[in-house]
């Protein structure tokens, strides 16, 4: 007997035998799937958790486990629920992938999850938040610096995994033995960064869209504000910081492009001369290839924009002793033309204006009064 179940993993609902919504930034694509000889004769299974936790179990007892199927796994102690995401060859090679050391022991997948697991899963998931509100004052009461961000209990209830966020090392000891006297489970501490804090509790960003580190980043790489500088961003830290107090994660996205673009610009120290002055580097476009120069250092003054070509033709022109007539050749000044776009050519706030109402002073009665005097 199957049963139709829905599993709340932090990341969407999932039903069984079917995953027409993502898995948050855990999902796969199991692009082996129909290939013949894809089939895992070892048995293995990708399970996936409550929001960034998965891991990898043996089928011992030859279920026939597809994608999207509600299990009872091995755990320690008792058994946990999660979501199958994964079968076939593509779970031993997500294994390789994933550096799992020879010796370790690989636990076993119990059975398909049954109505009384359900409930219990039901019922422990339930005391999640009223679990991390306590422990959180439980922890300002023994003056720990430290912020728990999130309570995950295994699907039996056995046992409760404690996220916190700290700044240094934290002595949590006697912080377990007050929690698991409160709460009588089995206590475990796993320390995440900001970054993972707000994959977590997720939210939506300045762009519009679901966050990255909620949706598909599964590793973060740190991010300096060189990149920032590389891209002409302004540096406002309320502008460069996202919704964990660090920089985001996009200024990498498109910093080598950047990069790339700027191999074949002139140093911005070098100034250009003519025979009738001298220009200092004012701004850049970089992807359009286009630099500003202006006569004065502080302010714009008598600018004139040119090509990267040009300014380096220039520089060699200056380093021989020559210097031009202006800084574009025969005062050709390069295309600025830029792509049209069909929201530019009127303003929307067109929308909010009101139409004036014309009075009709034919009628006698809708004229306004005469003042005699």
């Amino acid at each position: 007997m199957e049963y139709d179940f829905t599993l709340n993993n932090g990341s969407g609902g999932i039903r069984c035998k079917g995953c027409g919504r993502s898995m948050g930034q855990l999902h796969s694509f199991d692009y082996l799937s129909g290939v013949p000889g894809s089939d895992n004769e070892e048995g293995y299974v990708e399970v996936q958790f409550k929001n960034t936790r998965k891991g990898f179990f043996i089928n011992s007892n030859r279920l026939d486990l597809q994608k999207g199927d509600i299990v009872a796994v091995e755990s320690n102690p008792g058994h946990d629920i999660g979501t199958v995401t994964m079968t076939g060859r593509l779970v031993t090679l997500q294994m390789k992938k994933a550096n799992l050391r020879p010796d370790i022991e690989i636990k076993r997948v119990y059975r398909k999850a049954r109505e009384v697991d359900m409930e219990k899963y039901a019922e422990a998931k339930s005391r999640e938040h009223d679990t991390m509100i306590r422990s959180r004052q439980i922890a300002k009461d023994l003056g720990l610096e430290m912020k728990i961000g999130d309570v995950e209990y295994q699907g039996d209830g056995a046992k409760a995994i404690f996220y916190y966020i700290a700044d240094g090392r934290v002595d949590f000891r006697q912080l377990i033995k007050v929690l698991a006297e409160v709460f009588r489970v089995r206590i475990e501490m796993k320390q995440i960064g900001a970054r993972q804090e707000a994959g977590r509790i997720g939210g939506i960003g300045p762009c519009g869209r679901e966050l990255c580190c909620t949706t598909w980043m599964t590793s973060f790489v740190s991010v300096s504000t060189g990149a920032a500088r590389m891209q002409d961003l302004s540096m406002n830290p309320q502008k460069l910081a996202g919704q964990c107090a660090k920089l985001k994660c996009c200024l990498n996205y498109e910093v080598d492009a950047y990069v790339e673009a700027q191999k074949h610009f002139p140093s911005r120290d070098i100034p250009l001369e003519t025979k009738d002055n001298t220009y200092f580097f004012f701004k850049a476009d970089i992807l359009n290839g286009q630099l500003t120069y202006s006569t004065d250092k502080v302010f714009a003054a008598n600018i004139e924009t040119i090509t990267p070509e040009r300014a380096l033709e220039i520089i060699s022109m200056n380093r021989k002793g020559s210097k031009p007539a202006s800084l574009n050749a025969d005062n050709e000044k390069p295309d600025t033309r830029r792509s049209s776009d069909i929201l530019d050519e009127g303003d929307l706030s067109r929308f909010d204006k009101k139409k004036k109402k014309k009075k009709n002073y034919g009628n006698r009665h809708n004229r306004p009064p005469r003042n005699d005097r």
